[in-house]
């Protein structure tokens, strides 16, 4: 190449606003073949530049992938030409292959090489085709984009420039093609949430709760373990009342080794079914806290406008209070006095009362406190999830709910940061062994956690 500083006109650099042009490679000394090959790998260079850097490195990319495949033939079968009768495989010429590129599919000859056993000779793969072409990046940039709201039929406008040439060639990018990798991907990814052993850390606290994607219900799964890492746990298909559907996620979550032997803090929404199911599996191991924000409410939906601000600040005042007996008798009060013109408060106010202070009992306070009073995380994780879903229109199945949930939910963990409070996490341990280590159904525990 020619510096711009060379000495020039000022008529000859008017003349050519680009000071930088190439020259043969004869001019510095080189053999006639190597400055040959030297001039055609920089053309071929300038010639990619044009169309961007990423371009050209797509170009020189591939390349560099031919040449590697090539020297995985010449390893295996020996250099080219040369006859060796040590060899244990021998060149078998080509056939069509495709390899993944910056979301797409593209074609390319991909070299054969076979055994030399005679009768058993076989084909044997190359690792490095097998890099190149696997399918698993493809589905990952799939399913990464569609999360990232990108429909099928604007998929091609999400990828990487890498070249017209390159583009033209390319396949696997039609709205059809990109559908069927995202059903396949997310399937993967349901039977992997779905499949997640349970029993190799120790989980502190379990959120389970309800949310609806399209016309379909779900109940969902997250997990805290004891170092305050947020863990989406599974999903199923139907509510919080469902019985069978709440037993059915629950007893999955033992099957795959969810251990309560020394105590776990279930957080759930209210569901009857959901308790039932809890109580079902795990016995007296399994401790329940009533989501306080579903429980207020329940409790001031009964209400009129006017009287909601009054019953709110009773409700956070008395679940404020460290001392259980005390917060107890605040609550229970504060129903004595919707009694008469609000029944339907009272009612559901004293529904589950007892289990709205199951964390007061077990002495949690402070940033902790925030968090396993309510359902909160789980439900940041499902906002999460309705959000990669936003472009969705419609919902075929259930079985499609699932899939993009079981994805938003692996999705949403790289987004996790660790509970607030977690720190108190050693205290919420001891107090959980401490009220599993009680007679059944009892709970009357100092407040460890803030001793």
């Amino acid at each position: 190449m020619q510096d711009s500083h060379t000495a020039a006109s000022i008529d000859e650099t008017a003349a050519e606003p680009d000071p930088l042009r190439l020259v043969s490679a004869a001019t510095l000394g080189l053999p006639e073949w190597l400055a040959g090959r030297a001039d055609e790998h920089l053309a071929a260079f300038a010639a990619h530049m044009t169309q961007g850097l990423l371009a050209c490195s797509t170009a020189l990319g591939l390349e560099v992938m031919v040449e590697l495949m090539e020297l995985e033939v010449s390893e295996l079968a020996g250099p080219k030409g040369k006859h060796n009768p040590a060899r244990a495989a021998m060149r078998h010429g080509s056939q069509p292959g495709t390899v993944t590129l910056g979301g797409r599919r593209l074609g390319m000859r991909r070299p054969r090489v076979r055994s030399v056993d005679g009768e058993a000779a076989r084909e044997l793969g190359l690792q490095s085709y097998a890099a190149f072409s696997s399918t698993d990046l493809l589905a990952e940039g799939v399913v990464a984009r569609m999360l990232a709201g990108l429909s099928t039929r604007r998929y091609t406008a999400g990828l990487e420039p890498v070249g017209h040439e390159v583009e033209q060639a390319a396949s696997g990018t039609s709205k059809s093609a990109i559908s069927r990798r995202f059903v396949a991907a997310t399937a993967e990814r349901l039977a992997e949430l779905l499949a997640r052993r349970l029993d190799d850390r120790r989980f502190m606290v379990v959120f389970l709760d309800g949310f609806g994607m399209g016309e379909h219900l779900l109940v969902g799964a997250l997990g805290v373990t004891d170092d305050g890492t947020k863990i989406p746990l599974g999903v199923a298909e139907g509510t919080t009342e469902n019985k069978a559907v709440c037993t059915r996620l629950v007893a999955d979550l033992a099957e795959r080794g969810l251990d309560t032997t020394k105590g776990v803090l279930f957080v759930i929404d209210g569901g009857k079914a959901l308790e039932r199911a809890i109580r079902a599996v795990f016995g007296a191991k399994a401790l329940i806290q009533r989501c306080r924000q579903h429980k207020e409410r329940n409790v001031t939906d009964h209400l009129p406008e006017a009287e909601r601000p009054l019953v709110q600040r009773r409700l956070r005042a008395a679940w404020a209070n460290p001392d259980p007996g005390q917060a107890k008798a605040e609550l229970e009060q504060l129903a004595r006095s919707l009694d008469r013109q609000r029944p339907g408060a009272a009612a559901s106010l004293r529904e589950g009362l007892e289990q709205t202070l199951t964390v007061t009992r077990l002495g949690v306070g402070g940033k902790l406190l925030q968090t396993v009073a309510s359902t909160n995380p789980m439900e940041s994780m499902i906002e999460i999830i309705r959000d990669h879903a936003g472009r969705v229109k419609r919902w075929s199945s259930g079985e499609m709910a699932l899939r993009w949930a079981a994805a938003g939910m692996l999705a949403a963990q790289g987004q996790f940061r660790r509970v607030k409070g977690y720190q108190e996490l050693p205290q919420l341990a001891l107090a959980l062994e401490r009220a599993t280590a009680q007679e059944p159904g009892t709970l009357d525990l100092p407040s460890a956690v803030n001793a």
